[in-house]
């Protein structure tokens, strides 16, 4: 951070030019002739009385085909690293690649911002779009070949006979959402793969949620499981302060991720922005809106964006520091009073939209946050809550016991559950809204069961409450733990979702009428189907829908003998 004596004007929020080596800054307080600039660089060797020079706008960041596949910082800077896992920030603006470009508009005619000038042949099929602000006609346009990033392949005449040269890529600054033609309520789900989350909290497309959790909960593990089985079509990944050698090892291991859709690298939909705690902490803060402009890029092309915000925890304790070098009145735990704010303008940000190319697009945003020892109160994870619609709330006491995915059940809640029963009901689960409030209440009451059977035993409670807590372990065991390591269970589609839930709560009805007509708890509990269904998620593959769905078969026959020896006792 730095403070320097203005001989003209400037605007806060404009990117700074500082010294001889010209590092990146931005200014974020005016104060009379003073300004105060954070600069996002190492500044050693900087000395006063050296020059700071204005760019006349905003920070920005270059949009373009060459993102896709990229580890960048912060700033969208190519990072670079060596043998022993060492992150270096980067050295420079991200040079321009050389793109194949096929043209699908004409020259003469009309064309609005966000309509497609042409498509990138690549990995994965990109749409070069006018960016926001341009238009008009077009007055000329390069043919299908190779060119540079940065080369002009359109120009434009706008209305008022201006000309508009229009690259491949653009800046765009990080603090300015893009426009959309219109929001779009909540109408499908993104399908994680994980059942705790799609059945029983899911998250809409273009939703907000978050993923507290103390250290050794799984967080970075459930993220990477999300991007690698997520339906969307690209994965934004941004690694906020986090250590390093965890940062590496995410760099380390995410180029050799497999897409299970494609089967080719998981990188090919990915783009990776790590700004890790030896960084400058300026730079933290940046990284956040330089990834949620980056996906934004990506809804505009009607693609279905994940982004992964690890963690916002760090990103908060950026704009600590920084208010705190200001010397601006903290306000709880230190933290500066515009926290809640700045969190709102992130998450906001979100959103299954119409572009203004007319086309569907959404990005959602999972954001992990790592409260100091777990503690849900402290104020990130408080004023989080305000502002998104699902919170999975990581359990240490579960992950200990080696239960993952580590989400408490009654912790979590999803405000975006009811929106998507339609989608249900479309996809063949008409009953998921009510299978879903049945085994929440499930659980609750196997959280006052469980406390009664602490102080007086399992046998000693009457055998309609032993029961609850069979059918509840049942659930837990059976639906709720998915390994991401699995081979078999690391992905459950919807339809083998609710297969398994619909074979535990048929289950629950037909021991409930076996308790009613006498049979006892324990003798439930040695059924052989119990076994299955305590492995159901290892038992029954994606490959294995059709032998789930006879496994109700299995219960009627064994229920049926269960009945056939308690009358012969009788």
């Amino acid at each position: 951070m730095l403070r320097a004596r203005m001989t003209g004007p400037f605007t806060v929020y404009e990117a700074l030019s500082v010294g001889p080596r010209r590092l990146l800054g931005e200014v974020i307080q005016l104060k009379g002739d003073e300004l105060v600039a954070q600069v996002y660089e190492d500044t050693t060797g900087l000395e006063p009385g050296q020059g700071v020079e204005g760019t006349g706008r905003s920070l920005s960041v270059n949009l373009g085909p060459g993102l896709l596949g990229g580890i960048f910082d912060g700033l969208l800077r190519p990072l670079t690293g060596t043998d022993d896992f060492e992150i270096q920030p980067g050295i420079g603006a991200r040079a321009p690649g050389r793109f194949q470009f096929a043209p699908e508009a004409t020259a003469g005619t009309e064309i609005k911002a966000g309509q497609t000038l042409g498509t990138v042949a690549g990995a994965r099929r990109q749409s070069i779009l006018v960016p926001p602000g341009h238009g008009g006609r077009i007055e000329s346009i390069v043919p299908e070949g190779e060119y540079a990033e940065d080369e002009p392949i359109a120009v434009l005449v706008g209305a008022d006979g201006t000309q508009q040269r229009v690259a491949m890529r653009h800046a765009w600054p990080v603090r300015t959402p893009r426009p959309v033609a219109n929001r779009l309520p909540a109408s499908a789900p993104m399908i994680t793969g994980q059942r705790i989350l799609d059945t029983l909290f899911p998250v809409a497309r273009g939703g907000r949620a978050a993923l507290p959790g103390g250290f050794g909960t799984g967080k970075t593990v459930l993220q990477e499981a999300l991007a690698k089985w997520c339906d969307a079509d690209v994965i934004v990944y941004v690694g906020c302060g986090e250590r390093g050698n965890e940062m590496a090892e995410v760099l380390d291991e995410f180029p050799k991720l497999e897409d299970p859709r494609t089967g080719r690298p998981l990188a090919e939909r990915t783009v990776i922005i790590a700004n890790t705690s030896n960084m400058p902490v300026a730079a933290r803060e940046a990284s956040i809106y330089t990834a949620i402009s980056v996906a934004e890029y990506f809804r505009d092309q009607g693609l279905h964006v994940a982004l992964m915000a690890d963690s916002t925890s760090r990103w908060a304790e950026a704009l600590r520091e920084v208010s705190g070098r200001l010397g601006e009145l903290p306000g709880e735990a230190g933290y500066p009073a515009y926290l809640s704010s700045r969190l709102a303008e992130f998450y906001e940000r979100a959103a299954r939209a119409t572009t203004l190319g007319g086309q569907e697009g959404s990005v959602t945003i999972i954001g992990a946050v790592s409260p100091p020892a777990g503690d849900f109160s402290e104020p990130v994870t408080l004023h989080t809550k305000r502002y998104v619609r699902c919170f999975w709330a990581l359990d240490r006491q579960r992950a200990q016991a080696r239960f993952y995915p580590a989400i408490h059940p009654l912790q979590s809640y999803s405000a975006d559950a009811d929106a998507l029963a339609a989608w249900w009901k479309l996809s063949g689960n008409p009953d998921w809204i009510t299978q879903r409030q049945r085994v929440l209440a499930l659980l609750e009451q196997q959280s006052h069961l469980e406390r009664m059977a602490r102080i007086v035993g399992r046998d000693a409670l009457p055998a309609q409450q032993q029961l609850k807590l069979l059918c509840a372990d049942l659930v837990n065991e059976g639906f709720l733990r998915q390994s991401s390591f699995s081979k078999v269970d690391r992905y459950c589609s919807p339809q083998r979702q609710a297969a398994m839930i619909s074979v535990l709560l048929t289950f629950m009805d037909r021991a409930e009428a076996a308790v009613q007509s006498g049979v006892a708890p324990a003798r439930l509990a040695e059924m052989p189907v119990v076994r299955v269904l305590q492995r159901l998620g290892e038992e029954f593959g994606e490959g294995d829908l059709r032998k789930l769905a006879q496994l109700p078969h299995q219960l009627d026959y064994e229920f049926d003998a269960l009945h056939t020896v308690a009358a012969n006792v009788r």
